[in-house]
C-alpha cells in the first residue's frame, strides 16, 4: 500500500512539473512579445493571453508561478546578446568590421536569475504546502 502511494505521489509531481513547464513557456512567449511589442509582439502576446486562459481554466493554480520563471528567458537572451559589453564591440566581417554598442549583461543576468529562482522556489513551496505538485 505504501509503495502505491509513493508511485501515485511521483506521478502527481511529474504532472505538476508539466503544468509548471507550460506556464514557463507561456511566460517566455509573453516576455518576448512584450519586449518586441512594436514589431512582432502582438503575434506573441495574443496567443500567450489565450494560453493563460486555458491554463488557468484547466491547470492547477500553483503552477502559475512558472510565469515568473518564463519571464526570465528573454532576460537571459538579452544578457547573452550583450555578453561582450559594456561599450563599443567590434567584430571582423567580410570586407571590414561591424561595430555595435552593447550594454553590460550583468543587470539582465541578475534579474533573470532572480525571476527564475523565485518561480521555481515558489512552485516547490506551494506544492509542498498543498501536499502535492498537482495543486
Amino acid at each position: 500500500m505504501v509503495r502505491q502511494e509513493v508511485i501515485a505521489r511521483r506521478e502527481r509531481s511529474a504532472v505538476g512539473w508539466g503544468w509548471f513547464a507550460s506556464w514557463l513557456a507561456l511566460g517566455a512567449c509573453a516576455g518576448v512579445g512584450l519586449a518586441a511589442i512594436l514589431t512582432v509582439g502582438i503575434a506573441l502576446v495574443l496567443p500567450a493571453a489565450v494560453g493563460a486562459g486555458v491554463l488557468l481554466w484547466k491547470g492547477p493554480r500553483n503552477a502559475a508561478v512558472g510565469l515568473l520563471a518564463g519571464l526570465a528567458v528573454p532576460l537571459f537572451y538579452l544578457a547573452y546578446l550583450n555578453r561582450g559589453g559594456p561599450g563599443n564591440v567590434c567584430h571582423t566581417v567580410a570586407g571590414g568590421q561591424s561595430c555595435t554598442d552593447e550594454y553590460t549583461p550583468v543587470p539582465f543576468l541578475v534579474a533573470g536569475v532572480v525571476l527564475a529562482a523565485a518561480g521555481f522556489l515558489l512552485f516547490v513551496l506551494l506544492s509542498r504546502k498543498s501536499g502535492t505538485s498537482r495543486g
